[in-house]
């Protein structure tokens, strides 16, 4: 991963001359008046945790001091994030990067932390776009759990694997293929996130119209916390009480430490298909997908870009500036022929009567090429002296018009573009992508958590909470339930060391 940027740096394709020449044009992008700092000249400062205690760290896990491996665990990957690092501002270095390569260890690393006053930061592929991994503590380390990469189990007849967490989504698609399954789950961070960073931020796939989002996937965990041991799940479903897997999935490291998971599997696809269908306008093209969500048939990958988006192209990467008019959807099937066959077959038909037009293949299998290439296209934005990032929210279906407006009216003299990302019977996901020349970010960013809440959406649908929604996370759940979430934390962690500041107001 990138230490200023998104994902594999050989990836990161600068913008063609014609669509900086549009940007300055558009928008008023001017060029940056430096370049990003190298990452051999960022000096962080030294570890505040004492010798004693990086010896104590180092007799239970592997632990890193060096400025590279600490720069390389600063922040996320949103928009401020990196715009921070490329400064070489080090406020959120960690003092150390801690491996842990068993449960036990975890366990042990949470112990001397509680005796030492230090935190713990749960460190997966290091993708939060929320703040989730800049935590208010006076000295802290980050918890990187990549040595914990095995399939421990794959129960063909229940159809479950249990994972530890922190296999990345390829390495775990790959070692499950050659059992023949899958998990079908495939956000934008696929290529770079973690099992247990799925579940820790209540992650959705592209594909979660036919799969279901992770946190429908999950079955049981392991979870490691200051005061003990969880183990969670001893069936897909259960009346025994409130399930506690729930008070985990969505924690974002500051209840425990995900260390396995199982999650249900299928039989990998025998057929992929990805169509392209145009609709007249948002509304006609957003009633589309309702219908398909209530009334079937649900197609796998099911999404709508708005007449903003669809004329970027940003639906697909690869064709930025080449967008067509009126709203492009992205239809997609997976699984067995003859099945895939009587589903599309069936769903061309409904989007037909709605007013749809076929579009075909090719814009299908462009989204397909380019599904994890957004956030490469960020950097070059930001490279060019352009401002870009995004947000999500999610409402019932009967109220997506009025959020979406809310939106838009809180963002104004910027460029900002609407997808549906994820579509359920009674609600859908919107996904904005902002793109200006200038911007007070927190400030608008402030306005738009407001403006969400005011027009009866959620924070958030899939990015989490963090620090960036933790205010109006509050005022979602109102005054009970933020007392509600810190009776779970002063339970499990007493002392607060786990991601202190980050989604508990």
């Amino acid at each position: 991963m990138s230490w200023s940027g998104w994902g594999d740096p050989a990836k990161a394709t600068p913008l063609s001359e014609s669509i900086t020449t549009l940007l300055r044009e558009l928008l008023g992008v001017e060029p940056r008046d430096e370049a990003p700092v190298a990452l051999a000249d960022i000096a962080p400062p030294a570890p505040r945790l004492g010798e004693d205690v990086l010896a104590a760290l180092g007799k239970v896990a592997e632990v890193r001091t060096d400025a590279e491996a600490r720069i390389r665990h600063t922040g996320g990957k949103s928009t401020p994030d990196l715009l921070r690092i490329r400064r070489g501002d080090t406020s959120q270095t960690p003092d150390a990067v801690v491996l842990p390569a068993t449960h036990e260890d975890v366990l042990s690393v949470l112990e001397l932390a509680t005796e030492h006053g230090f935190a713990v930061v749960p460190f997966g592929g290091g993708t939060s776009v929320v703040g989730g991994l800049a935590p208010q503590a006076p000295a802290f380390v980050a918890l990187d759990l990549r040595r914990l990469d095995e399939v421990l189990e794959v129960d063909e007849v229940s159809r479950t694997a249990t994972l530890q967490v922190g296999l990345r989504g390829p390495r775990a698609e790959e070692l499950l293929a050659g059992r023949g399954y899958t998990i079908g789950h495939f956000p934008q961070s696929f290529e770079w996130a973690s099992i247990g960073g799925f579940a820790a931020a209540r992650s959705s796939g592209q594909s979660s119209a036919g799969y279901g989002r992770f946190d429908e996937l999950v079955v049981g965990m392991t979870v490691a916390t200051p005061t003990g041991t969880l183990v969670l799940g001893r069936a897909q479903k259960s009346a025994a009480g409130p399930d506690l897997r729930q008070l985990i999935l969505g924690s974002e490291g500051a209840f425990g430490v995900i260390t396995s998971l199982t999650v249900r599997i299928r039989p990998v696809p025998e057929v992929k298909l990805y169509e392209g269908w145009r609709f007249p306008d948002f509304a006609a093209g957003a009633a589309a997908l309702r219908v398909l969500s209530q009334d079937g048939p649900m197609p796998t990958v099911l999404r709508l870009s708005d007449e903003t988006e669809t004329m970027v192209g940003l639906a697909r990467t690869e064709s930025i500036g080449e967008g067509d008019s009126g709203c492009l959807a992205i239809v997609g099937y997976e699984g067995q022929a003859g099945e895939v066959a009587v589903r599309r077959d069936r769903t061309h038909a409904v989007l037909v009567s709605l007013g749809g037009t076929a579009l075909g293949s090719e814009p299908g299998e462009s989204w397909e090429h380019g599904r994890f290439g957004a956030p490469y296209l960020r950097d070059s934005l930001l490279d060019v002296g352009a401002f870009v990032e995004t947000l999500e929210t999610t409402t019932f279906w009967s109220n997506v018009p009025a959020l979406y407006a809310a939106v838009k009216a809180a963002l104004p003299g910027h460029l900002v573009m609407c997808h549906i990302s994820h579509v359920y019977a009674s609600s859908a996901s919107l996904y904005f992508t902002i793109v200006t020349a200038r911007i007070d970010w927190d400030e608008a960013k402030t306005a738009v958590n407001e403006a969400i809440i005011a027009a009866g959406g959620s924070i958030s649908h899939h990015h989490g909470v963090g620090t960036e929604h933790k205010a109006a996370y509050a005022e979602e759940i109102g005054p009970l339930g933020v007392e509600v979430l810190r009776a779970v934390k002063r339970s499990l962690d007493p002392a607060g060391i786990l991601n202190p500041g980050i989604l508990v107001p």
